[in-house]
């Protein structure tokens, strides 16, 4: 998995799936939200992610209020959005 960062938007390329990768989006997602509130996440490649990440994701939406829009290149990981009812909480859509 890598991770780059361009302002406010995260790519993700290669599939998440390691304690060791959540700690790396969180870390680059932590630091971000130092100076933007409004968050756009691409995921390119993964079909699928960690639940402690969908939490992570949801406690930056609700509790910290950070504007966070996810977009999914695979559309499993899409379905898996869907599945959970979070299309509309992360603002999830097909990139």
């Amino acid at each position: 998995m890598n991770i780059s960062v361009t302002s406010n938007v995260v790519t993700i390329t290669g599939n998440i799936k390691s304690v060791s990768d959540y700690q790396q989006i969180k870390e680059t997602l932590d630091s971000l939200t130092q100076t933007h509130n409004n968050i756009i996440l691409e995921i390119k490649d993964s079909i699928s992610i960690t639940s402690s990440l969908i939490g992570y994701f949801t406690k930056l939406v609700q509790k910290e209020g950070v504007d966070l829009s996810i977009k999914v290149g695979d559309k499993s990981l899409l379905e898996l959005f869907e599945d959970l009812n979070l299309v509309s909480l992360f603002k999830v859509r097909k990139a």
